[in-house]
């Protein structure tokens, strides 16, 4: 099958060169002309398509060259996207960086390659000048199918971009093509935390930023040129990923600011197989939702708001009860965290021994594969799951019931799980999984 997606991939040539203001900024424009506007991001990441949700009005979907295989990654674009006048893909990082220090193994490049997606390159110009074309042509060069065919200055004055456009220009010889820019706005910066910015729910003036970015981007950013662009992007083609319907169960979700770190495909693999979803919140119910056959925990900031769970004690005895009960339960990360004892010293569920602390620095970082020592709920004993960790808090019973293995060869043990249960710090994603998913919701049909 093959269908049409106009698309582009703005990427950076590093983290904090301003891609996702770049990004928002764009998107907002383009909704704002009334275009059906779609966006993606590259890589494993929750907080960036919250923006990009919060601007659109829709789904921001995840594209994951580690999580999926090329077929998988071209049917998530073509189903999110091809409904959409134009689409927008934000990269990860810088635009060549991957798994690893020397791979690019799944960064915003390689997807932009195995989905023949156009890029245009977001450059900080702050404090240069004649450099920038040297970050440009080094960028160009770096591999011999580099798919920039674009360029945006960020941090750039009027009349800088003016000469620097004209040597783009000239120097590259329409390899690639300027763009556009966007002058330092520091009204419009987005607050950053450990994990990467708050949320955009955090952000009160969101609109008001984002509308701030797109007039800007109307005046100075080339977006006649993006969209004409977008629709050189050839076809998605594509097969399709199915699942067999079975029998309807009802799945509770933890959705609130404490636990909102969900990609939705994987969520909608759930609905797919027959289930609804029930979302419920820790921090504001007093219970489990009724007649629920499964539960899902979230990541998210429990840390932020550990007070206000402890002191939902008939939540958390009510999580506790489903448990000892043998609800199926997913708890990733934050949801993990949820179930130990007790987060920077206020109780938790208990379920789990062990407490929670912050370890003031990143504990353990990016993709995993993980090996499951035992048969338990989501898959066989030896079976791998491809997964990812970015949490700066650690626990003193992390699990052991899997090993975790990064590309570079380091493995640790991870993950409390059993016929019922996968509780641990790592992430994954079900389309990267499909059977572990069909295992967790026959789980929940047998507890029906």
């Amino acid at each position: 099958m093959e269908k049409t997606v106009p698309r582009v991939l703005l990427a950076g040539t590093g983290s904090g060169c301003g891609k996702t203001t770049a990004v928002c900024a764009v998107l907002q424009a383009l909704v704002n002309r009334g275009l059906r506007t779609g966006a993606f991001k590259c890589g494993p990441d929750y907080i960036d398509p919250m923006f990009h949700s919060r601007i659109i009005g829709a789904k921001s979907a995840n594209l994951d060259s580690f999580f999926f295989d090329p077929n998988t990654l071209r049917y998530l674009l073509a189903k999110n996207g091809a409904d959409r006048d134009v689409s927008v893909v934000e990269g990860v990082m810088g635009y060549y960086d991957g798994a690893g220090l020397t791979t690019s193994r799944a960064g915003s490049w390689e997807i932009a390659c195995l989905t023949e997606t156009p890029a245009v390159l977001v450059v900080p110009a702050k404090g240069a000048a004649l450099s920038v074309l040297a970050v440009i042509g080094g960028f160009l060069d770096f591999c011999p199918d580099s798919r920039i065919r674009g360029v945006i200055l960020n941090r750039c004055a009027a009349a800088t971009y003016q000469g620097l456009a004209e040597e783009i220009r000239t120097r590259f010889g329409g390899r690639v093509e300027p763009l556009g820019f966007l002058p330092e706005l520091p009204d419009c910066a987005l607050e950053s935390r450990h994990l990467g910015l708050v949320t955009a729910g955090e952000v009160a003036d969101l609109k008001e930023k984002t509308e701030i970015l797109a007039r800007q981007a109307e005046k100075t950013v080339d977006l006649d040129g993006l969209l004409a662009l977008a629709k050189t992007a050839p076809p998605v083609k594509y097969e399709p990923v199915t699942f067999r319907r079975r029998k309807p169960v009802r799945i509770a979700v933890a959705v609130d600011r404490a636990f909102c770190f969900y990609y939705e495909d994987s969520l909608e693999v759930l609905e797919e197989l027959g289930g609804t979803l029930v979302p419920f919140s820790p921090l504001e119910d007093e219970r489990l939702p009724e007649d629920v056959q499964g539960l899902y925990l979230g990541g998210g900031y429990p840390e932020l708001y550990a007070r206000a769970l402890s002191f939902n004690a008939g939540m958390r005895r009510s999580v506790r009860e489903a448990l000892e009960g043998g609800l199926p339960c997913i708890a990733e990360c934050g949801g993990f965290m949820y179930l130990t004892e007790e987060i920077g010293g206020m109780p938790m569920v208990g379920f789990l021994p062990g407490k929670c602390w912050d370890n003031r620095r990143l504990t353990r970082f990016g993709y995993v594969t993980l090996r499951a020592g035992a048969d338990n709920l989501l898959c066989r004993a030896g079976e791998e799951i491809r997964g990812h960790e970015f949490h700066h808090w650690d626990a003193e019973a992390p699990g052991g019931d899997f090993t975790a293995r990064k590309s570079s060869g380091r493995t640790w043990e991870c993950v409390h799980a059993g016929g019922r249960l996968y509780a641990g710090y790592p992430h994954f994603h079900f389309y990267a999984n499909p059977r572990f998913a069909e295992r967790f919701y026959n789980a929940c049909v047998k507890e029906k």
